[in-house]
C-alpha cells in the first residue's frame, strides 16, 4: 500500500467525500497539481508576509494576523490531500506522483479539520512563539529585566560559576509557563498528522526522507556511530579543561559536565569558551572577531562579504529588494525575534534575512550560513511550488555550513581578516582543528537528541508528566551534560530553546552537520584540490561552483538520493568526511586523553 492510498483508506473510513473511490476527479493529475501548486503559492506568500511582521515586530495585533494566515494555509492542506487520494491508483506522471507525496508531507504541524480545533493551533502556535520572543527573566521587578541576547551574553563572557549558574536558571524560567500549551499544541498537531494517515506527527516527519521512517531512525543512529568517538574524545578533553578551571568537586570524573559551563544557554556548540579548551594559547591566535571591529565592519559589510563568497562560485548578485527588506541589526524600538533565519517570501525572488547582526566571529559565519539558504531558494525558483524545497531538510541547513568549511585561515587573509603569511606548524594545526570542532563536532548529539524527544513526546512514549526528565536523559546519554540545578517537573527546559516553541524540526541540523563535510569533500575533489581536507577552500572555483548551482537547482523535484549522487557520486549519507577532517585532531586527543577517566 503506497502513502495515498494508506491516507486514503484512513479518510476513507473517517467519513470524508470522494476518499472512498466514489467520485472521479474532474481533472487530470497534472491540472490538479498545477492547481494546488498555484494556490499553495498564494497562501505561503500571504502567510510570510504575515510571519515576517509578527517576527520582527511583536504585538499582540500581528500575533493575531500570523493566526489568521497560517489558519488559511492549515484549512487549505487536508482539502487538498484529500482530493489528491482521487489519483492513488491511477497512472500519472512520477512528477505528478512526487509532488503530492510532497504535499502530505508539507506542514511541520497539520492542523485538524475541524474548524475550531484549526483555530485553536494556530493560536496556540503563534502564542507560544510570541512568549518565546518576546521573554526577559525579572528577578527583582522590570528595571531588573534581561533578554535571551543579555543572558546569552553572560556565558559568552563570564567565567563565574555562580554568575553563568544565574543567568543559566534565569532563561530557564521562562519555558515554564509554556508546558500546558505545548502538551495541547501536541494532541492537536497528532490529530492533523493522524487524518492525513500518520500514526503521529514523529512519523509524519519520518517518512519525509525517501524511505520508511524506521529506515530514517537507523539512517540517523548510523551516523551518530559513526562519529561518536570522536565527539567521545572531545568531551573527555574538555572535561579535563573544565575540571582544571573549575575543579574536580565541580566537575568531577565520569559524570556528566554541568550544562551551564560551555558558553551557550544549550550546551550545543562549545565555541564560546575556546579561551579554556585551546589547545596552545597563543599559537597561530586568529582572532576575527578583533579584526571584524578594528575594520568598521558593520551588519550590511558582513552581509556583502558573505555574498562575496558565492558569487565567486558563478552565483548571481542578490536582488535589489534583499537590502531593503532585510532585518540585519536588532531594532530598538519594539521585540523581534532574533533567532537568524532566511525567508523566501514569494517563491519569486523577494528572499529575506532576520538577524541580529554583531561585528563578531560567529555572526560572520552564521550569515554565510544564512546566505546559504537564500541562494537554494534562488537557485531552484524555476521548480514549482512543491518541489521548491531541499533535497531533504538536511540539504538546505547544509549548504551555508559547506561553505563554512571553506572559510579557511588562507580564505580569511584574502578577505584581510587574519595576518597573511603566517607559518604553519602542527600546534597550529591542531588549535584551528579544534576551533572548527567545539562548533561542528559538539553539536552533533544535541542535533539529534532534539528530535529524539520530540518523536517520543509525539508518539506518547514520553507523556506530559516526564517532559523534563526525559530532556535531561536524552541530554545525558547523548551530550554527556547535566542540568547544574535540580529540575523537576515543573520546569519545561525544553520550551527554552527555539526550535521546541517555533515546532521547527531539528532532525535536518544533524543532518546538515554531516552533509556538509560530505559536500565538501566532493566539492574540493571537483576544484581538484590535492591535500588535507581541512586546507581545502573552493572559493573562486568555477567548476565546483557549477557542480553545486546544478544540485541545488534540483530542489526537491527528485529524491534526495539523486541529488546527493549527482554532486558526490553515491547514494547514502556518510560521515567519513568528518573523521578525514579531523584525523589530526583525533590522534592528538588520544594522545592528551590517555589515562583520564573518560565517559558518563
Amino acid at each position: 500500500m503506497n502513502g495515498l492510498t494508506r491516507i486514503g483508506s484512513v479518510l476513507c473510513l473517517a467519513g470524508f467525500v470522494g476518499a472512498c473511490g466514489d467520485r472521479p476527479p474532474k481533472e487530470s493529475a497534472d491540472e490538479f497539481v498545477a492547481r494546488v501548486n498555484k494556490d499553495l503559492q498564494q497562501r505561503s506568500h500571504e502567510n510570510a508576509l504575515a510571519s515576517w511582521v509578527q517576527q520582527t515586530y511583536i504585538t499582540p495585533d500581528t500575533e493575531q494576523l500570523v493566526a489568521k494566515a497560517e489558519e488559511r494555509v492549515l484549512e487549505y492542506y487536508p482539502k487538498a490531500v484529500k482530493d489528491s487520494l482521487a489519483y492513488a491508483d491511477l497512472e500519472i506522471s512520477p512528477e505528478s506522483r512526487r509532488a503530492m507525496l510532497r504535499l502530505k508531507q508539507g506542514l511541520a504541524a497539520p492542523a485538524p479539520d475541524d474548524p475550531e480545533k484549526r483555530a485553536e493551533l494556530t493560536t496556540i502556535s503563534s502564542h507560544m512563539e510570541s512568549m518565546y520572543g518576546a521573554a526577559k527573566w525579572c528577578p527583582g521587578g522590570p528595571e531588573t529585566c534581561r533578554n535571551l541576547d543579555q543572558l546569552a551574553d553572560t556565558l559568552v563572557k563570564s567565567r563565574d560559576w555562580d554568575e553563568q549558574l544565574t543567568a543559566w536558571t534565569g532563561w530557564h524560567t521562562i519555558s515554564r509557563p509554556m508546558r500546558k500549551d505545548y502538551q495541547s499544541f501536541v494532541e492537536l498537531a497528532n490529530e492533523g498528522a493522524q487524518e492525513l494517515g500518520y500514526g503521529d506527527l514523529g512519523e509524519m516527519w519520518r517518512s519525509g526522507y525517501d524511505m520508511s521512517p524506521k529506515e530514517f531512525e537507523d539512517e540517523t543512529e548510523r551516523l551518530w556511530t559513526q562519529v561518536k568517538p570522536l565527539y567521545d574524545g572531545l568531551h573527555c578533553y574538555a572535561r579535563g579543561r573544565l575540571q582544571k578551571k573549575y575543579g574536580k568537586d565541580r566537575v568531577p570524573d565520569g559524570k556528566p559536565i554541568p550544562a551551564h559551563l560551555f558558553g551557550n544557554m544549550w550546551a550545543q556548540q562549545w565555541n564560546n569558551i575556546f579561551d579554556l579548551l585551546e589547545p596552545y594559547p597563543g599559537v597561530s591566535n586568529l582572532d576575527v572577531t578583533a579584526a571584524l571591529k578594528k575594520q568598521g565592519y558593520d551588519a550590511t559589510r558582513m552581509a556583502r562579504s558573505a555574498e562575496s563568497f558565492y558569487t565567486s562560485l558563478g552565483f548571481p548578485e542578490l536582488p535589489a529588494r534583499f537590502w531593503e527588506n532585510s532585518m540585519l541589526t536588532r531594532p530598538r524600538d519594539r521585540d523581534v525575534v532574533c533567532h537568524a533565519s532566511a525567508w523566501n517570501m514569494d517563491t519569486h525572488g523577494d528572499v529575506r534575512i532576520k538577524q541580529c547582526i554583531e561585528p563578531t566571529e560567529q555572526d560572520l559565519y552564521t550569515i554565510y550560513h544564512e546566505l546559504g539558504h537564500v541562494y537554494y531558494y534562488l537557485s531552484y525558483l524555476d521548480q514549482p511550488y512543491l518541489f521548491q524545497s531541499g533535497a531533504n531538510d538536511g540539504f538546505h541547513e547544509a549548504i551555508g555550513d559547506t561553505i563554512n568549511l571553506s572559510m579557511t585561515e588562507g580564505y580569511l587573509a584574502n578577505v584581510g581578516l587574519v595576518p597573511t603569511g603566517m607559518k604553519s606548524s602542527n600546534k597550529a594545526l591542531i588549535n584551528r582543528q579544534m576551533k572548527v570542532a567545539v562548533e561542528k563536532i559538539a553539536f552533533l548529539p544535541f542535533g539529534k537528541m532534539i528530535d529524539q524527544w520530540r518523536w517520543g513526546v509525539f508518539s506518547g512514549a514520553i507523556p506530559p508528566e516526564k517532559y523534563n526528565e526525559a530532556w535531561w536523559d536524552l541530554r545525558r546519554r547523548y551530550q554527556g551534560v547535566e542540568a547544574p540545578v535540580a529540575r523537576s517537573e515543573e520546569d519545561f527546559d525544553p520550551g527554552a530553546k527555539y526550535h521546541i516553541p517555533g515546532n521547527t524540526p531539528y532532525t535536518r541540523y544533524f543532518l546538515a552537520f554531516v552533509l556538509q563535510f560530505q559536500f565538501h569533500k566532493a566539492l574540493c575533489d571537483a576544484a581538484g584540490f590535492k591535500g588535507p581536507l581541512n586546507e581545502c577552500s573552493i572559493y573562486g572555483n568555477a567548476e565546483a561552483g557549477r557542480r553545486f548551482r546544478e544540485m541545488l537547482a534540483l530542489g526537491a523535484s527528485r529524491p534526495w538520493q539523486d541529488a546527493l549522487e549527482k554532486l558526490a557520486g553515491t547514494r547514502q549519507m556518510d560521515a567519513s568526511a568528518i573523521i578525514d577532517y579531523f584525523h589530526p585532531l583525533m590522534t592528538w586527543l588520544e594522545e592528551q586523553n590517555r589515562g583520564r577517566e573518560c565517559g558518563w
